[in-house]
C-alpha cells in the first residue's frame, strides 16, 4: 500500500479560504493520497504583532513536511511589513518559480489560441533581495544582486525541465545591453550551460522586445528562463494573454522543498461573495501532485478541469455569452469538476503525466576556477548640493591622499566631470570614482573617507573597484 504524503496547507486571506476549500474538495474526490497539516500565515499573523507574517512553529511544520499548498495571502499596507511570499521563497531556498501559461481556445477568449509556454523565473535574487536605501533627500537606491550559482541553478533547471517535459526550446531573457555586468552574468551562464544541451534549441531576447513578443507572438516561445523581476512581469503578461490571470498555477521549487500556489493575489474586494475562480490554485495543486509522484491524480484532476472549461461552466470573470453555458460560483465550479472526474476533454488537448514526471534531479554546481581579484580603486558616493561639478572636483582633489586620484564625477550614472555638459540635470547624490596610484591599498580607503569627512563632505556609500584576471569589474559612467 502506498503511504500518503503529508503536506502543509495555508488557507490564506481574502478569497483564499474559499478557493482552498474548493481545491481540497476536488483533490479528496480524486483520491489524492495526502494528509494535511493546516498552518496559519499572513494577515491574521501580522495582526498578532508578528512582523514576518509567519510564526516559528509554522517554519517547523513547513520544514518537516517539505510540501506546501498555499492560498493567496494579504500583506498589510504600510511600512515595516515584508512580503511573506518572498520571505518563504528565499528562506526555504525555492530558487525556481515555474508558471505554465496555456490558452484554452475557443472556451476562453484569447487572441492566441495555440499558446503553450512555461516561464521559469529565478526566485531568490535580483531586486527582490529587497536591499534598499534612502541615501539623500532626493535619491533612493535598490540593489540588484545576480550571482553565478543562482544563475546556474535556474538555467540548469530550465533545460532539465524542457528535457523532462518534451519541450524543444529554451529562451533566455535579460537586459544585458544596459546592465552588462549583472544581466551579462546571467546571459553568459545561459550560454555556457546551454552547451550541455545540444538537443534543445536556444535563443536570447532583450527583455523589452521579449515581453512585446510574448504579448504579440506567444507561440514563438516554449520555455522561457529569466531573472526574478522580469519573470514576475512577463508571467503576468503571459497569463493575461491566455485569457485570465486567474487560470494560472505556480510552483516554487527548491532542492528539497516545494510550494504551490495560484499566481494571483487575495482579491479582498470579492472575498466572501462565493464568486472567485479556484482554477489557479487548483492547477497549482495539480503541479503539486506531479511533484509528489501522484501523476495519476494530477492527470485525473487536470482533465476534469479541462472538461469543465470545455463544457462552458465558467465563473463570472471568464463567462461569455454564446460560448459559456453556465455562470457559476466557487462552490458550483468545484462541484462541476468533481462530477467530471474520470472524463477527458474532446476539443481541448487532454493532460497526460508520465509516472516519473516529477522526478528531476539537478547535478551539483560546476566548479569555477578562482580568478585573480585585485583592488584598484573605490567609488565614493556623496550627499552634496553646494555648487557645480567643477567646484566639487576642486574641493575633493584638495584633500585626497596622494595614493588616490579623482578620475571622474558622475551624477545618477552620467559623467559630469571632467568635461561635463551644462544640460545634464544633477540631483544631490554624486559619485566620485577614485583610482589607486602608487602605494594604494585597502587601508587607503578609510584615509580618503576621513579626509573627505573632515573637509565637510557627507559620504553615504562606498563601492570597491576590482579587476578579475585583469578585467574591469565595474561599468563606466554614461559619457565616460
Amino acid at each position: 500500500m502506498v503511504s500518503n504524503t503529508r503536506i502543509a496547507v495555508a488557507h490564506g486571506n481574502g478569497i483564499g479560504p474559499e478557493i482552498m476549500d474548493a481545491t481540497l474538495r476536488i483533490l479528496d474526490a480524486a483520491g489524492a493520497r495526502i494528509e494535511i497539516d493546516t498552518v496559519e500565515i499572513g494577515e491574521d499573523v501580522y495582526k498578532k504583532g508578528v512582523l514576518t507574517g509567519i510564526e516559528d512553529s509554522t517554519w517547523d511544520t513547513l520544514r518537516r513536511n517539505k510540501v506546501f499548498l498555499k492560498a493567496p495571502i494579504t500583506t498589510p499596507q504600510g511600512g515595516g511589513f515584508k512580503s511573506l511570499n518572498v520571505t518563504i521563497r528565499k528562506t526555504l531556498g525555492l530558487f525556481a518559480n515555474v508558471r505554465p501559461c496555456s490558452s484554452y481556445h475557443p472556451q476562453i477568449k484569447t487572441l492566441h489560441p495555440n499558446m503553450d509556454m512555461v516561464i521559469i523565473r529565478e526566485n531568490e535574487e535580483d531586486l527582490y533581495g529587497g536591499v534598499e536605501y534612502r541615501q539623500t533627500q532626493q535619491t533612493a537606491c535598490s540593489v540588484k544582486l545576480i550571482s553565478r550559482p543562482g544563475s546556474e541553478r535556474i538555467v540548469r533547471y530550465a533545460f532539465e525541465y524542457a528535457r523532462c517535459n518534451g519541450r524543444k526550446k529554451v529562451t533566455c531573457m535579460s537586459k544585458d545591453n544596459i546592465m552588462k555586468i549583472a544581466d551579462g552574468l546571467f546571459h553568459r551562464t545561459f550560454d555556457e550551460i546551454g552547451k550541455e544541451y545540444p538537443d534543445i534549441e536556444q535563443e536570447h531576447y532583450i527583455i523589452d522586445i521579449g515581453s512585446a513578443r510574448i504579448a504579440s507572438r506567444p507561440t514563438d516561445f516554449d520555455v522561457i528562463v529569466t531573472e526574478n523581476l522580469y519573470g514576475d512581469i512577463i508571467s503576468d503578461i503571459a497569463a493575461e494573454v491566455t485569457g485570465s490571470v486567474g487560470l494560472c498555477g505556480s510552483a516554487n521549487i527548491g532542492a528539497d522543498f516545494a510550494m504551490f500556489e495560484a499566481i494571483h493575489g487575495s482579491a479582498p474586494d470579492i472575498a466572501g461573495q462565493g464568486i472567485a475562480n479556484p482554477s489557479g490554485l487548483l492547477l497549482g495543486a495539480v503541479m503539486m501532485c506531479v511533484h509528489i509522484g501522484q501523476g495519476d491524480v494530477a492527470e485525473t484532476v487536470h482533465n476534469a478541469w479541462l472538461k469543465t472549461i470545455e463544457d462552458g461552466i465558467h465563473t463570472g470573470e471568464i463567462f461569455r455569452e454564446g460560448v459559456s453555458t453556465q455562470r457559476v460560483g466557487t462552490k458550483e465550479f468545484a462541484d462541476a469538476v468533481i462530477e467530471r472526474l474520470g472524463q477527458k476533454p474532446t476539443k481541448l488537448t487532454p493532460a497526460s503525466y508520465p509516472p516519473d514526471a516529477g522526478a528531476m534531479t539537478l547535478p551539483p554546481l560546476k566548479e569555477v576556477t578562482r580568478e585573480d581579484k585585485k583592488l584598484v580603486g573605490v567609488d565614493v558616493y556623496l550627499d552634496w548640493s553646494k555648487g557645480t561639478p567643477d567646484d566639487l572636483a576642486a574641493q575633493v582633489q584638495a584633500v585626497l591622499p596622494s595614493e588616490l586620484s579623482l578620475n571622474i564625477i558622475d551624477n545618477r550614472g552620467t559623467k559630469v566631470w571632467p568635461d561635463g555638459l551644462p544640460e545634464t540635470f544633477c540631483c544631490d547624490q554624486w559619485r566620485l570614482r577614485l583610482n589607486g596610484a602608487d602605494g594604494f591599498s585597502a587601508s587607503s580607503i578609510p584615509l580618503a573617507l576621513s579626509a573627505l569627512n573632515e573637509a565637510g563632505f557627507e559620504t553615504i556609500k562606498t563601492e570597491n573597484l576590482y579587476t578579475f584576471d585583469g578585467e574591469r569589474g565595474w561599468t563606466k559612467a554614461q559619457g565616460e
